[in-house]
């Protein structure tokens, strides 16, 4: 039996489906667990409606842009960034909509490795007549979506690595003290990664030294992310400033079994533990800890940890992407550096490559974006 041909896309359909994308991105701030879609419904060159996807169990964003277009989506072409859902989850399928609607035409960015719709809402339409198409712009899409994809596809969240250095790659000074070596615009610019996140994930070292908050305070009205510390001996003190603070939810992975222990954490109502498998070393199991975190709905994990922490997830081949602030200040040698590290890499440089995405210039300091080749 021949194959399909590929579908031909014209300039119209590029510039709606850009639009798309466009207005799903205005939901990274919102929507996890669910992915980030955005839909323009559109007669031609006309936009005749459109929407995005802005919380999870609200509604989606083909129901937002056919409440747009009324009468108008009758015959006319849906784009919509990601394959319209097929299920009844929340909210009814965006599929039975589109046909209720009356479209003629919806065209997908990618198919939804969601095994509840995986190619199930695409069909729904072509059996109701409507003429399907997939693939528009699908890398963009993903790029979009990498975090919700790598949780449905790898089973684990895509994990972005966020380090701050001096210009001859030190982190701290030798005893200890790194206020601040990045300036303020750097430091807003993590505020932005913190709220695209689903979870900020540090090590109990770097809690146990500088106690941080790890809110997101330049966004107070974004779903927060997650806090997420790794306590393989569930070392972590009553007075940590993030028990106390209650504006996010808090998770403890830890390796610590002992109920009695757990149960001093249960005054703290926005905390949860969870025990994880330790490795023969009796550090956390790392894969199994990213295992966890997917099996929660997290997408995207957002690492601020010490040289520690930072160098276990390099090793263990965890990191996609590298986001890099580097000031133009010297520590010297005896500052702390960026990764523990073996001394001779060799093995690491089999397991991932690494390229630069961008460098951006933020009030003085440098923003090195690296991702992996075979990251999402």
């Amino acid at each position: 039996m021949p194959s399909s041909p590929e579908p031909i896309f014209s300039d119209t359909d590029r510039r709606h489906m850009q639009a798309a994308l466009t207005l799903a991105r205005e939901g990274r701030f919102s929507t996890s667990p669910n992915p980030r879609v955005g839909c323009v419904v559109a007669r031609g060159g006309q936009v005749v409606g459109q929407g995005f996807h802005i919380r999870a169990g609200e509604a989606h964003a083909e129901v937002h842009a056919l409440r747009q277009a009324g009468e108008l989506a009758r015959g006319a072409t849906a784009y919509v960034t990601l394959e319209p859902c097929s299920h009844h989850g929340r909210t009814p399928p965006c599929a039975e909509a589109l046909v209720a609607a009356g479209v003629s035409r919806v065209v997908a960015a990618m198919s939804d490795p969601n095994p509840h719709v995986a190619g199930r809402g695409l069909a729904l339409l072509a059996a109701a007549g409507i003429r399907t198409e997939c693939g528009l712009l699908e890398a963009e899409a993903r790029e979009l979506n990498r975090g919700f994809l790598s949780r449905i596809e790898r089973g684990r969240p895509f994990v972005r690595l966020k380090c701050a250095a001096s210009l001859d790659g030190k982190t701290a000074l030798s005893d200890g003290r790194s206020q601040w070596i990045t300036n303020a615009a750097a430091r807003a610019d993590v505020q932005i990664l913190r709220a695209e996140s689903c979870a900020v994930l540090t090590g109990i070292g770097t809690v146990l030294a500088d106690d941080p908050l790890l809110t997101v305070r330049a966004f107070p009205a974004v779903r927060p992310p997650e806090r997420v510390v790794l306590d393989s001996r569930l070392r972590l003190p009553q007075t940590a400033k993030l028990l106390a603070d209650a504006s996010a939810p808090v998770l403890i992975l830890t390796g610590e079994t002992d109920p009695a222990k757990h149960a001093t954490f249960a005054r703290f109502p926005h905390v949860s533990l969870r025990a994880i498998p330790l490795l023969s070393d009796g550090l956390l199991d790392l894969n199994a800890a990213l295992s966890a975190l997917a099996e929660q709905g997290i997408g995207e994990v957002l690492a601020e940890a010490g040289a520690t922490l930072a160098g276990a997830l390099l090793r263990a081949d965890l990191v996609d992407e590298i986001v890099l602030y580097q000031a133009p200040k010297i520590l010297g040698t005896a500052a702390r550096g960026l990764f523990e590290l073996p001394e001779n890499p060799a093995a690491l440089a089999a397991q991932a490559h690494w390229q630069t995405v961008s460098a951006d210039i933020l009030d003085g300091d440098v923003k090195w974006v690296l991702r992996r080749t075979e990251a999402v």
